[in-house]
């Protein structure tokens, strides 16, 4: 390759640079509307997969543009051999650039890092703490006045439910937190939680998408406990006993708790955006369940709009293409043979 279409294809660099670390922004612009107007499980997913794919992308970006700055050093260059005066004529970034995407691409880093590790010990607590339950089944109760209920995942995985919580609700609406929690477990939500709040750690734009994960995970467990029993007005006023008994009690839960720190304990504090989490749930269940709307146009199964899909892959292609058109001018930068 000549040195003139060299330089011309790299000056693109900081579009495809600036480009994967901004969109994931649009995500979080659009997460809290997603939460609310799909189908709960579809919203979990997308929600969850889009945001591991643009912290992928932003990551490489970060990465891509550091190592413009380390391809400069004298060092780097012989060791790597490299030609000095291609690197000087043909890198479009600056020192600065590169030095502030390497603090950046650290702090990243260390903060997935440091997540991971408290939810993998979090994870294996709750698995000891399941396994040194009482009793065999997948239901138990443990006699304590917080209203408390949780459920922890383990070999075999448990529901917990606090005698205190079980004063607090009747019959009807003690089947619908079991069943709640049932679903956390059987669905692995807390693996969802744990991977948003992963990408929400490699780029901070995408916070508001690991808080509607949150959300979408404890819709998809009110919506399954609605299912069994068959009553969305009972489900409603399940959850919002059971969120009303927790808030006056003086305990509360406790931060230590495993279920907790997974992000699947299920009352939590903090707006998704208006009125808080609790109150939308109760009104999402005393309003009809989100359906497919057959024979639209613009509509697909489970309720999934066209348009806001469209937009989204969109959004993934360009943030994916991005990150690899930049690492691949990179490598032709590098390339001894261009």
């Amino acid at each position: 390759m000549h040195l003139t279409n060299l330089l011309l294809g790299l000056d693109s660099l900081h579009l495809f640079f600036y480009l994967p670390l901004v969109l994931p922004g649009l995500l979080g612009l659009a997460a809290p509307r997603f939460a609310e107007r799909l189908e709960p499980r579809v919203a979990t997913w997308l929600l969850t997969g889009s945001a591991v794919v643009l912290a992928a992308a932003s990551t490489v970006a970060l990465g891509v543009l550091a190592l413009a700055g380390v391809i400069r050093i004298p060092l780097a260059a012989l060791i790597g051999h490299w030609s000095p005066t291609t690197i000087a004529q043909g890198d479009p970034v600056s020192k600065a650039e590169a030095a502030l995407a390497a603090v950046l691409l650290v702090a990243a880093v260390v903060a997935a890092l440091r997540l991971l590790r408290r939810r993998v010990r979090a994870l294996v607590a709750a698995g000891f703490e399941a396994a040194c339950l009482p009793g065999a089944g997948e239901y138990v109760v443990v006699d304590d006045p917080a209203p408390e209920a949780y459920a922890l995942p383990g070999r075999p995985g448990r529901v917990v439910v606090s005698s205190g919580m079980l004063a607090a609700l009747d019959e009807g609406e003690r089947e619908v937190l079991i069943a709640h929690e049932r679903a956390h477990l059987r669905a692995h939500h807390y693996a969802f939680v744990a991977v948003a709040h992963l990408a929400a750690a490699a780029n901070p734009l995408l916070r508001p998408v690991s808080t509607a994960v949150a959300y979408t995970v404890e819709r998809w467990a009110d919506e399954r406990a609605a299912d069994a029993c068959g009553d969305r007005r009972r489900a409603a006023q399940a959850v919002g006993k059971a969120a009303l008994a927790t808030k006056r009690s003086a305990r509360g839960a406790s931060p230590r708790n495993p279920a907790t720190a997974l992000g699947i304990l299920g009352l939590r504090r903090g707006p998704l955006h208006g009125a808080g989490p609790v109150p939308r749930r109760v009104a999402a269940l005393l309003a009809p369940p989100v359906r497919a709307r057959r024979g639209l146009p613009w509509a697909l199964p489970f309720g999934v709009p066209w348009l806001p899909l469209v937009a989204m892959c969109a959004l993934l292609a360009a943030s994916g293409v991005c990150a690899f058109a930049a690492a691949h001018d990179i490598h032709l930068l590098l390339d001894p043979r261009g």
